[in-house]
């Protein structure tokens, strides 16, 4: 199983986590599953961008992005090239060190 390594971050994941991953699962999939609370206000449906994450490590083993999520992409703070959204991205069998940025483009946040 690979494994996601997320980097710390000040409200998402203090502590930094390692966890496991099923191959073709998401990577928001993954962390939600893990306790990894990543928002994601569309509900996966590629139509946000506050499930944005950068994959630091193991970038290339991922599927290229569709039209539809590179359009979205274009919209998130803080883009990076190896920037995706976490309800899109698949893990394959490769491990990935994954940052969640620091802010977030959501208009309406549920938790605050």
């Amino acid at each position: 199983m690979p494994k996601l390594k997320f980097l710390p971050h000040p409200e998402r994941c203090p502590e930094g986590a390692e966890i496991e991953a099923e191959s073709g699962e998401s990577i928001l999939n993954a962390a939600l599953r893990n306790g990894i609370e990543i928002e994601h206000a569309c509900e996966k449906a590629c139509a946000c961008t506050t499930c944005h994450v950068i994959v630091r490590e193991g970038f290339d083993s991922l599927e290229e992005s569709e039209e539809e999520e590179d359009d979205m992409l274009d919209k998130a703070w803080g883009l990076e090239p190896d920037s995706r959204l976490s309800c899109q991205a698949k893990v394959a069998d490769e491990d990935l060190v994954i940052e969640i940025p620091k802010y977030t483009i959501n208009m309406v946040s549920e938790g605050h």
